[in-house]
């Protein structure tokens, strides 16, 4: 965290104390020599920021007003090191936000608490998440206290551990939604068939047991006829209104607008064209996509001749948007074993090629090309963002200058004399006119 986000960190702090509500009283005036401060040290800054992307400061400014606390701190290492990537993923996304503020109260305690305090003996102490933490040996749930006492102030102290500590609700959250029960998607269905003999809904079979023999025959399986092409997804006007298309575009806006440094794309979707309306249709009709969003300082690169021309907006988000579901893993993995991948995209008839460079994906070509910048940004089965940092063009065919050849100038050639004619104008010498 370099000094600008610090300067930016104490200032939330000191701003969430002079906003706060006026039949509210406050309880505490955060210094410099605040432990909230003491979070911005180098070692835990990566906590730190975890803190103010939960929106916490307030929560933390009344707690430490009323009581002194004991932060139990990761230190940076040891969340770069142990944290898995997908839970961090989980964590920062913004509809599990109530997660990530369960899972970093679960490091307070509404109490000071020194090393002196930690016994051999199991002792629980009760967090501001309302669970308990263990103590014993020198451990807190089992995670070791590697810098006890590490940063002590008047309101409060903070000991260093060895690893993030997980409450048990944030674990499970997370397990079901690995286990894919909490995704909305639903299987397509056919619709339903008909017998013309009764005029009533044909029964759907019953389930084969598990090693019975195939009703079909293998070659049925093996060459399907047209009869058996896959059904459609059901539409928005569908019995069961499954997929509503619009409401998930606003979703993924929303959750650009909270993760930060994508203001400039949420914005030429919602205010400067209809694409997000057309995306909203697409995706209830039953198709998928993934939208590589440039980030804002990408779009702060366009020049104004990029974007003169009618339609320039439309055109260039068409072009970061391919009509396929991918994943940052399901991308990497095709160019780790393809080379070279072209995407179609909504921009017909140019395609995105990606490649793999620098352990990343990397889109374009030369001088526009774009890496994966920030992979899985929103991701719900219909729609997938993935954030890039460079705005991609299509690459414009230069046209075949024909090579202009010098017109050939044919000459006279001299009529060929044979053989008994040359001895005889020798013999004769220039007599006839042939022989000149």
């Amino acid at each position: 965290m370099d000094d600008l986000s610090k300067l930016l960190f104490f200032l939330l702090l000191t701003i969430s104390i002079t906003t706060a509500l006026p039949d509210k009283p406050v309880s505490g005036q955060i210094n410099s020599n605040s432990v909230l401060v003491a979070l911005l040290d180098s070692h835990y800054t990566e906590l730190a920021e975890l803190v103010e992307k939960a929106l916490l400061l307030q929560t933390l400014e009344e707690a430490v007003g009323q009581h002194n606390i004991t932060i139990f701190a990761p230190r940076n290492d040891a969340l770069e090191k142990n944290l898995d990537p997908e839970f961090k993923s989980f964590l920062l996304q913004p509809k599990n936000l109530k997660s990530l503020q369960s899972l970093l109260m679960f490091h307070i305690l509404p109490k000071r608490i020194t090393s002196p305090q930690f016994s051999s003996a199991v002792v629980s102490h009760r967090t501001l998440s309302n669970d308990h933490l263990h103590f014993t040996n020198g451990k807190v749930n089992s995670a070791e206290i590697t810098k006890p006492d590490d940063l002590t102030r008047p309101d409060g102290i903070i000991h260093g551990i060895g690893r993030l500590l997980i409450p048990r609700s944030v674990q499970e959250d997370f397990n079901r939604r690995r286990s894919l029960r909490s995704i909305a998607a639903v299987l397509p269905e056919g619709a339903p068939e008909v017998d013309p003999r009764t005029h009533r809904l044909k029964k759907k079979p019953e389930p084969i047991p598990a090693g019975a023999p195939p009703v079909l025959p293998v070659y049925d399986a093996m060459s399907p006829g047209p009869s058996l092409a896959p059904a459609p997804a059901p539409g928005p006007g569908g019995p069961r209104h499954h997929f509503n298309g619009e409401a998930q575009v606003k979703d993924f806006i929303h959750t650009l607008l909270h993760y930060g440094g994508y203001n400039e794309m949420a914005d030429i979707l919602v205010n400067l064209t209809s694409l997000a309306t057309e995306m909203g249709r697409l995706v209830s009709e039953g198709y998928v996509l993934t939208v590589l969003a440039p980030n804002d300082e990408a779009m702060a690169k366009l020049t104004t001749d990029q974007l003169s021309e009618p339609g320039a907006p439309e055109q260039i988000v068409y072009y970061h948007i391919i009509p396929e579901y991918q994943t940052e893993e399901s991308m990497y993995n095709s160019v780790r074993r393809f080379g070279k991948v072209r995407y179609d995209s909504l921009r017909f008839p140019h395609k995105v090629e990606a490649q793999e460079a620098d352990g990343s994906v990397k889109f374009g070509h030369g001088d526009g090309s774009a890496y994966l910048f920030d992979p899985d940004i929103y991701t719900d089965g219909r729609i997938s963002v993935q954030g890039i940092d460079g705005v991609l063009f299509p690459e414009e065919k230069t046209p075949v200058e024909k090579k202009t050849t010098a017109p050939v100038v044919k000459k006279a050639a001299k009529p060929r004399r044979g053989k008994l004619m040359e001895v005889a104008c020798t013999m004769l010498g220039s007599q006839f006119s042939t022989c000149q």
